[in-house]
């Protein structure tokens, strides 16, 4: 009998986390649904993977907090003594955009904190376990604001910034563990956090003329956390459409 395998998506109420969830679940992982807030999203996703025939559970901690994190990742493992988190997809992050000169203090250290901080609280937490086991996948979703910086999202784009040079950093720490560390860069997608932006004008800027879709970032994102991509570590890989190449 094969073990349970095991894969963490933080921020997966919702938008592109609620598409890796879905996507993961049907290649054969346990998915933990980490969400901050929102319970009925997180059960709506918990309730549509196991129409999917898929399996998975809750588990609400705020990734800013670090010891809030630490305690539930305590208790899951309590509970799963023989067994670990052998992917890690960090999705969690959240925007408060604003010209620099009027942003307010709280607002750039919030959108640092669940991106950055998020980050490092969630990923040592597991880490230990992926290098033992010498087996591990950890993918982290950035943005084209993190690569090619956007205007009116200076804490944005120093978070995702940030996320890509610590990702370049840690996959060099832990590969000989067979333990590989990617970015996904997504550009526009159709997600609740560019509801507020204006599509039509924007896709004349895009290449590829439209939005993406949540499913094509989970599918890249599936790729990567699979056996076949064991040999690319440290990499950042953009899906925008073609808008920043």
């Amino acid at each position: 009998m094969n073990p349970t395998k095991y894969a963490l998506v933080t921020g997966a109420s919702r938008g592109i986390g609620r598409a890796i969830a879905l996507k993961l679940s049907t290649e054969g992982y346990k998915i933990i649904i980490n969400y901050a807030s929102n319970t009925a999203a997180a059960e709506k996703t918990l309730s549509d993977i196991k129409a999917l025939g898929g399996s998975a559970e809750l588990l609400q901690f705020d990734v800013s907090d670090s010891k809030a994190t630490l305690e539930a990742l305590q208790t899951w493992k309590s509970k799963h003594p023989e067994e670990y988190i052998s992917v890690l997809v960090n999705n969690a992050g959240i925007r408060k955009d604003n010209l620099m000169m009027w942003m307010p203090q709280e607002d750039w250290r919030d959108v640092l904190s669940v991106s950055l901080d998020g980050f490092f609280h969630v990923t040592q937490a597991l880490l230990k376990d992926m290098l033992v086991k010498k087996w591990g996948r950890i993918v982290n979703i950035v943005s084209l604001s993190g690569i090619k910086g956007m205007p009116g999202q200076a804490n944005y784009s120093a978070a995702k910034g940030g996320l890509v040079a610590a990702t370049k950093a840690l996959a060099q720490e832990v590969a000989k563990k067979r333990v590989t560390v990617n970015a996904v860069a997504p550009g526009f997608i159709k997600t609740d956090m560019t509801a507020d932006l204006n599509e039509a004008e924007l896709k004349s800027l895009i290449p590829a003329g439209r939005f993406g879709e949540p499913n094509e970032v989970a599918e890249l994102v599936a790729f990567l956390v699979s056996d076949s991509a064991a040999y690319i570590t440290g990499e950042v890989i953009s899906i925008n459409g073609g808008i920043y190449t």
